[in-house]
């Protein structure tokens, strides 16, 4: 087969700009630092961000085919992804100026809009840049690159700020924040030769009153033919359900982990390894298919995640009656201190205190917190300060009342590690596999817009999940139950498939199944 062409090459390389974004700015770094600045503001951290990505996600959802459509006219789809990318690049570069949890939220929830479209127009440019006998290798290169680039230098430079930049006088929150502008501009940068290079070489030549009345006639019949077909049917179902849990798993896991206590350093190690891991699991995924059948690989990636969302429930479940004890005794060693002080100071300690609690290696901003504090003071403030600062050093240092929630963060922490390496054998598999399945049902003649109702799919299932995990998470006052409800979506999921597999028997399906 021929080399890739400058136009194929750009295309790829968009792959490999907005990668850094959902690992940086959705799973990895910037998750981490907001649950730990909002739990030191009194805010469920992992509930929020649950919410906002749910809402996110459904405005998202719900524009997708009317931009969708308004991007097949002529010269409106590089248009429309050129004003996704640079809304989506401010309110990233937005976020590392604020120190507001909500404020950080919001420019979270607008820049994931803006990410989410860049993509939606990023994936109907494949049809423009190369032919169809060579779109599913251009296509896998560009999912190739993408595990690769979010996994490489701007990662790397992200942890090395975090784990190792208090040697160099950058502390953990300017870590993040240089880590967010990395973000942008390794996206912007990189983002250089998709403008450049590629156009939009198929389009709809009519004119734009007509366009209300096309998305909604094409969707109407999209919508029939699916419901006319059942196994078609059953695996959308499917699809819908377990492909929104596998997206809340990566959206929410650091968020979750950190809500819990676990060092985010190690997090983020853990999530590097699985990013690195994901790229050969998902080639060993697509061949042992070969062998075992499509339907049979996709149920055993949801069996995989169901065993997930079981060991990230006992993770936390094991984990929070430790740390909801240990944060109590350190609020009665602030309260019962000695130290004349006033209440809003008393408040001040609880409040940063908890940040240690929330993760242990933000005990450095803890300290650089207080010296803060201090800088307000008098004399006589300063050493009654100082006295209930002793209380609290003597409090985190005594090892026996500490050894429990010690140890219970030490297991926490070997499972979250065990969930990662899980989660690299199934993720990229599972979405590779779902989409090379879902073109083998539908009509070849009818692809487009079979597919572009399929990506509609994917944008409503990533609604479902955060909310689910938040709401269950709040109701219930832990957040292992948020990660339990999960196997709600998936168990719908691997039903939904054994469904659709039931409804194999023709002569046509049973090739699929097998190939």
């Amino acid at each position: 087969m021929a080399k890739f062409t400058k136009t194929e090459k750009s295309w790829i390389m968009y792959d490999w700009a907005n990668s850094v974004y959902a690992t940086i700015i959705m799973s990895a770094v910037f998750p981490i630092y907001f649950a730990s600045v909002a739990k030191s503001n009194g805010i469920a951290g992992d509930v929020w961000w649950g919410y906002a990505t749910s809402a996110s996600s459904l405005l998202i959802a719900l524009s997708a085919p009317f931009l969708g459509a308004l991007g097949d006219f002529k010269g409106m789809k590089k248009k429309l992804f050129t004003c996704a990318l640079l809304f989506g690049a401010f309110f990233t570069a937005f976020m590392a100026f604020t120190d507001q949890p909500m404020l950080m939220l919001i420019g979270y929830s607008f820049s994931f809009i803006g990410f989410e479209g860049t993509s939606l127009f990023y994936d109907s440019f494949l049809t423009d840049v190369t032919t169809r006998e060579r779109m599913n290798k251009v296509s896998a290169y560009g999912y190739a690159m993408g595990y690769l680039g979010g996994s490489t230098i701007p990662f790397l430079i992200s942890i090395a700020l975090v784990l190792f930049g208090s040697s160099f006088g950058v502390d953990g929150t300017l870590a993040v924040k240089l880590s967010v502008l990395l973000t942008v501009f390794w996206w912007l940068v990189f983002s250089l030769p998709i403008l450049r290079h590629v156009h939009q070489t198929h389009y709809i030549d009519l004119p734009k009153s007509k366009l209300f009345r096309n998305v909604f006639t094409n969707i109407k019949g999209t919508i029939l033919a699916i419901f006319h077909n059942r196994k078609l049917l059953f695996f959308m179902i499917a699809y819908f359900f377990y492909i929104d849990g596998v997206g809340t798993v990566i959206s929410m896991s650091t968020s979750y982990g950190s809500t819990l206590g676990l060092s985010s350093s190690l997090m983020i190690l853990a999530l590097l390894l699985t990013q690195i891991l994901a790229v050969p699991f998902s080639i060993l995924f697509g061949r042992l298919s070969e062998h075992f059948g499509t339907h049979r690989m996709l149920q055993g990636g949801v069996l995989i995640y169901m065993l997930i969302c079981l060991l990230g429930f006992y993770l936390g479940f094991s984990l929070e009656p430790h740390q909801k004890a240990y944060e109590s005794d350190f609020i009665k060693v602030v309260n019962q201190s000695d130290a004349q002080l006033d209440q809003q100071t008393v408040n001040a300690v609880k409040k940063d205190g908890r940040s240690i609690l929330a993760n242990s290696d933000r005990a450095s901003a803890f300290n650089e917190q207080m010296d803060e504090l201090s800088k307000t003071m008098n004399s006589t403030e300063k050493a009654e300060l100082q006295k209930m600062m002793t209380d609290v050093d003597s409090f985190l240092s005594d090892t026996n009342r500490s050894s429990d929630y010690t140890n219970a963060l030490h297991f926490s922490t070997l499972l979250f590690w065990v969930v990662a390496v899980l989660v690299s054998t199934s993720q990229g598999g599972i979405q590779a596999l779902s989409r090379s399945f879902f073109a083998k049902l539908v009509p070849a003649e009818r692809s487009n817009e079979f597919f572009g109702f399929y990506d509609i799919f994917g944008k409503f299932a990533a609604v479902i999940g955060p909310a689910l995990y938040a709401f269950s998470a709040a109701l219930t006052g832990r957040s292992s139950f948020g990660i339990l409800s999960l196997l709600l979506i998936f168990t719908i999921g691997f039903v939904s498939l054994t469904l659709s597999r039931f409804h194999m028997r023709t002569r046509q399906a049973v090739e699929i199944e097998e190939g």
